[in-house]
C-alpha cells in the first residue's frame, strides 16, 4: 500500500535534515575542540552568514553598502577578539551599530542593520569569549551546544509523537508545549551527562544551568519565528537541505550563548560557564 504524500512528504524533509546535521554537527565540534583562530573563524562565518539573512528578511538589502559595511566590521571585530584586543573589537562593532541604529530614525533599513549587528555579534562574541576560558573552554561549549540540539531535538520529536496544546500558535503554529518540555527534559539530561563527563564531575550545576540555557533556546527560536511572521518570510534562507538558512539553525543557539555568557559575567557559572582570567572584553591569546 502507498504511503500518502504528506507522510513520504515528512520522511523527505527529515531524511534530508538529518543527512545535513550529520555533516555540519561534526565540523562544529573539531572546530570548538581545536579553539583558538579555526573556532573563532567559523564563529564568524556563521555571524556574518547570519546578519546577512537578517538583512534580507528585515528588507534592508537595498542598502548594499550598508550590509557589506557591517559585515566588514562584524569580521574585524569577532576575530579581533580572538587575535588582538577585546576592547578594540567592542570598538569595531559597537560603533557602527551605534550610527546603524541612529540612522534608523531616519530610515528603518539602518535600524534593522543595527539591530542585526548587536543580534549576531553579542552571542558570537559569546562564543568566542566562552572558549578562551582554559582549561575547559571546549567542553563550555561543547555544554552549550548539546544542551541547544537536545532541545532541538527532543521538541521536535517530543511535540509531533505528543501532540496537544500549542505553545504560541499566532507565531509558530507547529510548536506544543508537549515539544518544548520534551525539549527542555531533554537538555537537562544533557547538561548534567555533560558536565559529570567533561566538566569536572559537576552534576548538580550541569542540571541547574541546562534549564535556562534550554528556555533561552526555545525563546531564540521562537524570536527569530516572530520576525520571520512580522516579514511573511517562511525560511531565513536555503543554504541548509532541510533546515533553511543559518539563521534557522543557530536561533537558539544564539540565545543560548549569549545567556550563557551572562551567567559567566554574573560569577554564577561555576566551573562549567567561566571567563577567560583576563575578563570577558579583554581577549585572549589565540
Amino acid at each position: 500500500m502507498a504511503s500518502e504524500p504528506g507522510v513520504s512528504a515528512n520522511r523527505s524533509e527529515l531524511r534530508t535534515r538529518v543527512i545535513s546535521a550529520a555533516i555540519l554537527a561534526p565540523i562544529a565540534l573539531v572546530a570548538e575542540l581545536l579553539g583558538g583562530l579555526p573556532f573563532a573563524a567559523l564563529v564568524t562565518i556563521v555571524a556574518v552568514a547570519a546578519f546577512w539573512e537578517w538583512t534580507a528578511i528585515t528588507r534592508a538589502d537595498d542598502f548594499a553598502w550598508a550590509r557589506a559595511l557591517g559585515a566588514a566590521c562584524l569580521v574585524a571585530g569577532l576575530l579581533s577578539l580572538q587575535l588582538w584586543s577585546g576592547y578594540l573589537a567592542l570598538a569595531l562593532i559597537t560603533v557602527p551599530a551605534v550610527l546603524a541604529l541612529a540612522g534608523g530614525l531616519r530610515l528603518r533599513a539602518f535600524l534593522s542593520i543595527g539591530l542585526g549587528l548587536v543580534y549576531v555579534a553579542v552571542p558570537g562574541a559569546a562564543l568566542i569569549v566562552l572558549r578562551q576560558a582554559e582549561p575547559l573552554g571546549w567542553a563550555a561549549i561543547l555544554y552549550i551546544l548539546l544542551i541547544v540540539w537536545a532541545t532541538d531535538i527532543a521538541a521536535y520529536f517530543g511535540g509531533r509523537a505528543i501532540g496537544g496544546p500549542k505553545l504560541w500558535p499566532s507565531v509558530s503554529p507547529k510548536k506544543t508545549w508537549s515539544g518544548a518540555l520534551s525539549g527542555l527534559a531533554a537538555a537537562i539530561a544533557a547538561g548534567g551527562a555533560t558536565a559529570g563527563l567533561a566538566l569536572g564531575g559537576n552534576v548538580r550545576a550541569g542540571l541547574v544551568l541546562a534549564v535556562p540555557l534550554s528556555v533561552a533556546a526555545q525563546a531564540g527560536d521562537l524570536f527569530e519565528s516572530a520576525v520571520k511572521r512580522r516579514f511573511d518570510v517562511k525560511d531565513s534562507g536555503h543554504v541548509i537541505p532541510g533546515h533553511g538558512g543559518v539563521l534557522d539553525r543557530v536561533d537558539g543557539l544564539f540565545a543560548a550563548a549569549a545567556l550563557a555568557w551572562l551567567i559567566a559575567l554574573g560569577g554564577l557559572g561555576g566551573d562549567i560557564l567561566a571567563l577567560p582570567g583576563d575578563g570577558a572584553v579583554v581577549g585572549a591569546a589565540p
